[in-house]
């Protein structure tokens, strides 16, 4: 009993954190969703379901379509760069050299290395200065300000959240499982589907959710470097905020994104779950 009190104790901070700075601001971006917009902006206190006919608006629909493409582009090409990498540093004797290349972006300001890369793909950037100096182009390409431009720097900011938990799945793998494969007759490809994949799933599945659910949310590289062809729903979020200032509305927009990320979460932690069990097993 007195152990089961201590840890109960030693959880008091946590659940506070949690309280305070994620349960409760939650709850009240959830309750402005169902209020309706002040005069000057901000809220009044009177409860309405309009601010949920957003979802039918096809200018919107296509925004939301948007930012699940880029989202998905997006996770898709962060995790195909992300195992590779993560696979590369825990096979080499330089792991802590390497992990701390990982790292080191986290040094620099993110909106210091979104400029870098305005720096290097703008007209008349680092980029296309080279290219029309060795006479490979003769006028500038247009790479900024695209949907391009937007998946290359999100997968650019978001590949060290995905190298980190596929790394530390990666090292404490037992890569004789592969050379037992191939000696039973198994092709590369057949070891790295069929034995290493399926062994690093959770890694992969934790690598998919951190860059795929703050890809949905993502505000500054495409307000940066998006311009009108890559809008996504947190451009549209804040704008409702500061510009429009209708709370409700941005906070019935972020609700959805709240259940999707809710979704998201459920479903990891019970396919975690299932392996779990079928580990045991």
């Amino acid at each position: 009993m007195k152990r089961k009190a201590s840890g109960n104790l030693y959880s008091i901070p946590l659940t506070l954190w949690m309280s305070i700075f994620f349960v409760i601001p939650m709850l009240i971006v959830l309750s402005y969703a169902f209020l309706t917009k002040g005069t000057y902006g901000g809220v009044k206190m009177i409860f309405t379901l309009k601010n949920f006919n957003v979802f039918f608006d096809p200018i919107f629909l296509k925004v939301l379509f948007r930012t699940v493409y880029i989202s998905v582009i997006v996770t898709v090409f962060t995790v195909a760069l992300a195992i590779p990498t993560a696979y590369f540093i825990a096979r080499s004797k330089y792991k802590q050299e390497m992990l701390i290349l990982v790292i080191i972006p986290f040094w620099t300001n993110f909106l210091i290395r979104i400029y870098a890369w305005i720096s290097i793909l703008g007209s008349n950037g680092f980029l296309n200065t080279i290219l029309i100096k060795l006479g490979i182009i003769e006028t500038p390409l247009k790479l900024l300000y695209n949907t391009g431009s937007v998946v290359l720097i999100t997968v650019y900011t978001s590949l060290p959240f995905a190298i980190l938990p596929l790394y530390a799945i990666i090292e404490k793998f037992d890569f004789a499982l592969v050379e037992a494969a191939r000696d039973l007759g198994a092709t590369n490809k057949q070891a790295f589907f069929k034995v290493f994949l399926p062994n690093i799933k959770s890694g992969i599945v934790t690598a998919i959710l951190f860059t795929f659910i703050p890809a949905m949310g993502s505000y500054a590289v495409p307000r940066l470097v998006g311009g009108t062809q890559a809008t996504m729903l947190g451009n549209i979020i804040a704008q409702h905020l500061t510009v429009t200032r209708n709370w409700p509305l941005a906070s019935a927009i972020s609700a959805m994104l709240i259940l999707v990320t809710s979704v998201a979460l459920l479903i990891f932690m019970r396919n975690e779950k299932k392996s779990k069990e079928a580990s045991d097993e």
